[in-house]
């Protein structure tokens, strides 16, 4: 099956060299290049791709805000940001938006194809960077704060699922660690979110970290 991507970036050069990368996956075909948010909004509509890699910081309509817009238009649609480590501020609503994942965009070729993939599989790549770096911020921000107890009624293999969760693993990754299949981990994930009130991965990360 065939994965269809927009590429959204202000930057002439990143937006080749990411058409290129992408052109050396033959499951990845490249449908459509926009320069700003206005654009990214208009060519979702017109090229329906199923996957966005969304560059946040652009003049005009940002991506945030575009990726809001398209997702209210086209909510199937996975968008994944592409970020830089000073992009803390644009993080959290990026995410509020509806962005599926966060990568950074000095990622190995291999760590970005791969994301690209799992975004088009419903899961929810970040680089473990960048989920450690919003971790450490919520937490920086929250010093005065109590101490979070753990989650009351959580299974002992819930609290192993929270405890992978929180260091930045996939799915896949935590499927292996736990000798358990995609499913089962994603089934523990969704009873993990209702159990603890978090909408979304990045939350259940910092949670996971503040209880450790």
């Amino acid at each position: 099956m065939t994965i269809r991507v927009l590429i959204v970036d202000d930057q002439h050069l990143v937006r080749a060299g990411l058409r290129m990368l992408c052109q050396t996956d033959d499951s990845l075909e490249v449908v459509g290049e926009a320069a700003t948010g206005t654009d990214a909004v208009r060519l979702a509509g017109q090229l329906s791709p199923d996957v966005v890699l969304m560059d946040l910081r652009m003049p005009g309509m940002d991506g945030i805000r575009a990726t809001a817009t398209i997702l209210a238009a086209r909510p199937a649609t996975r968008v994944l940001a592409l970020t830089t480590f000073d992009d803390d501020d644009h993080l959290y609503p990026a995410l509020a938006a509806g962005a599926c994942g966060f990568l950074v965009k000095d990622a190995s070729p291999t760590d970005l194809l791969h994301g690209i993939h799992r975004a088009a599989a419903g899961d929810h790549p970040f680089s473990p960077d960048v989920l450690r770096r919003v971790v450490d911020s919520a937490l920086a921000a929250r010093t005065s704060a109590p101490e979070y107890a753990a989650p009351q009624g959580l299974t002992a293999r819930e609290a192993e699922v929270l405890a992978l969760v929180a260091e930045g693993l996939a799915n896949a990754d935590i499927a292996a660690r736990l000798h358990l299949g995609i499913t089962t981990v994603k089934t523990h994930i969704t009873n993990l979110m209702a159990k603890t009130g978090s909408t979304n991965r990045v939350q259940l990360a910092v949670l996971g970290v503040r209880v450790r």
